[in-house]
C-alpha cells in the first residue's frame, strides 16, 4: 500500500458525540431563550426596581445590542481562544451574568448585567456550532445541525410562556 491510498485518520472525541450535543444545545437554548423570556417580566422588573416601565425596556435593549455587537468578531475570538475554550468561557460569564440580573438591586445594575450576559451569549451559537460540527463524523453532522436548529427554533417560543409563568407564580427575578 502506497501512502497515497492510506486512509487520513481523523481525529474524533473519546466521549459519545450526542452526549455533546446535548452539552452544547443547553447553553445554546437557555441563550436564545434569553432573548424573549423577559419581555412578559418587564412590568414586573420595573415595578421591583421602582423605575418606569419604558426605563425597564433597556433590559431587552441591553441585551439585545450587546448580543449582536459581539456576533462579527465571535469567530475571530474562537480561532484565538480555541473554539472550545471560548465557548466555555462564554457558558461560565453568561451564567455568572445571569445570577447577577436576577441579584440585581438597581435598573443600571440589571443592564449591565444583561450587557455582558448578552456579549457572552453572542458568543455561544456560533462557537457552540462548531463544536458540534468538530464533535461529528460527516455523516452524523446534519442530525447533529437539526436538533441544534430545533432547540434554537423552540427557545424563542418557550420563553414568553416560561417567563410568564415564573412572574406570576414566583418572582420576575427568576427568569434569569
Amino acid at each position: 500500500m502506497t501512502s497515497a491510498t492510506l486512509p487520513i485518520p481523523v481525529s474524533r472525541p473519546a466521549i459519545n458525540p450526542w452526549f455533546v450535543a446535548v452539552a452544547v444545545i443547553v447553553p445554546t437554548f437557555m441563550e436564545v431563550l434569553d432573548t424573549t423570556i423577559a419581555n412578559v417580566a418587564l412590568r414586573y422588573i420595573a415595578g421591583g426596581l421602582s423605575t418606569a416601565v419604558t426605563d425597564s425596556e433597556w433590559v431587552i435593549t441591553s441585551y439585545l445590542a450587546a448580543n449582536a455587537i459581539i456576533l462579527p468578531i465571535s469567530g475571530w475570538l474562537a480561532a484565538h481562544l480555541g473554539r472550545r475554550n471560548y465557548f466555555l468561557l462564554s457558558i461560565a460569564v453568561f451564567t455568572l451574568a445571569s445570577a447577577l440580573c436576577g441579584m440585581a438591586a438597581s435598573l443600571g445594575q440589571i443592564i449591565l448585567f444583561r450587557v455582558i450576559q448578552g456579549l457572552a451569549g453572542g458568543g455561544l451559537q456560533p462557537s457552540s456550532q462548531g463544536v458540534l460540527l468538530d464533535s461529528f463524523p460527516a455523516e452524523k453532522q446534519g442530525q447533529a445541525q437539526t436538533l441544534f436548529g430545533l432547540a434554537a427554533l423552540l427557545a424563542p417560543i418557550a420563553g414568553p410562556t416560561l417567563g410568564g409563568w415564573l412572574v406570576v407564580n414566583y418572582d420576575w427575578r427568576w427568569i434569569f
